[in-house]
């Protein structure tokens, strides 16, 4: 492979278009745009995860994967037509999701959003997921998008959700439980 990019700045965005992989220029909000940037800052996200020390191997190896499939999304979102993401992409992150779940216990209250750094980031990249999810369906709307992709990205914040809560108890023993606040006093009042 040559090199792609010979020169980073080409100053052919200065007037607010960006080119698409297929070279049509659109403007930088336009929803294909924002479905792939979304994309783009959820792969960063994941990042911040893998930058902890103290990841359980299983976790860094299904992230890393990850990260990989996530640019095949943000290349179909970014070419119109384009077509990775299959369903068994998407039946890979229900598999990971089930065996990572199998070890945890059940549910019965909502859980914060907090813990160690990786357990915080993997919430963080959850949020991003549901967002890019949002996103691609909002694209939707528009223009043809391939169905497997908004799967794919509903997927992964459940598995997000679920690698969060292995994370907590790697990092902490436990999660944080939300404690209903009604007919409590407000934090700070006298």
């Amino acid at each position: 492979m040559g090199n792609r990019l010979s020169k980073i700045y080409t100053r052919t965005g200065d007037d607010g278009t960006t080119g698409l992989g297929d070279g049509q220029r659109v403007p930088k909000d336009d929803a294909r745009v924002e479905a792939y940037g979304t994309v783009d800052e959820l792969n960063s996200v994941i990042g911040v995860v893998l930058a902890a020390t103290d990841l359980p191997e299983s976790v860094r190896r299904s992230l890393m994967s990850i990260q990989h499939e996530l640019f095949d999304v943000g290349s179909e979102l970014c070419i119109p037509g384009h077509r990775v993401i299959a369903a068994e992409h998407v039946s890979r992150l229900e598999q990971t999701l089930d065996e990572l779940n199998a070890d945890l216990p059940a549910l019965k209250e909502f859980i914060l959003p907090s813990g160690g750094v990786a357990t915080s980031a993997c919430h963080v990249a959850r949020c991003v997921a549901r967002r890019a999810e949002r996103r691609v369906w909002a694209l939707a709307r528009r223009e043809a998008v391939n169905p497997e992709a908004a799967k794919y990205l509903n997927r992964l914040s459940d598995l997000l959700f679920v690698m969060a809560r292995v994370l907590a108890r790697h990092e902490r023993g436990a999660e944080v439980l939300w404690e209903h606040t009604r007919g409590k006093r407000d934090i700070g009042s006298a």
